[in-house]
């Protein structure tokens, strides 16, 4: 299991009550479930509608089961943003 960070922006923030918490996961799918699971609720449902970045790098249409994440990774979960 690889260890990191997420951060939370924005809305996601805001629905998490935490600007960050750690992941032990080895794929983006793995700490999303996890994180549905400490956080039910209204993050799930900003998750539904949020990107990522990992380590800085756009996970666009990329299964997220299909990511791998990286020891001292970091994962940011960007929600919609209005007018941006």
């Amino acid at each position: 299991m690889a260890q990191g960070t997420i951060r939370y922006w924005a809305a996601a923030k805001a629905a998490a009550g935490v600007a960050e918490e750690p992941y032990d996961a080895e794929t983006l799918a793995a700490a999303l479930t996890a994180v549905r699971s400490r956080h039910p609720g209204e993050l799930v449902r900003v998750l539904e509608r949020s990107s990522f970045l990992i380590d800085g790098d756009p996970v666009g249409t990329r299964g997220h089961e299909t990511v791998r994440l990286a020891e001292g990774g970091t994962v940011e979960v960007l929600p919609p943003f209005a007018g941006g």
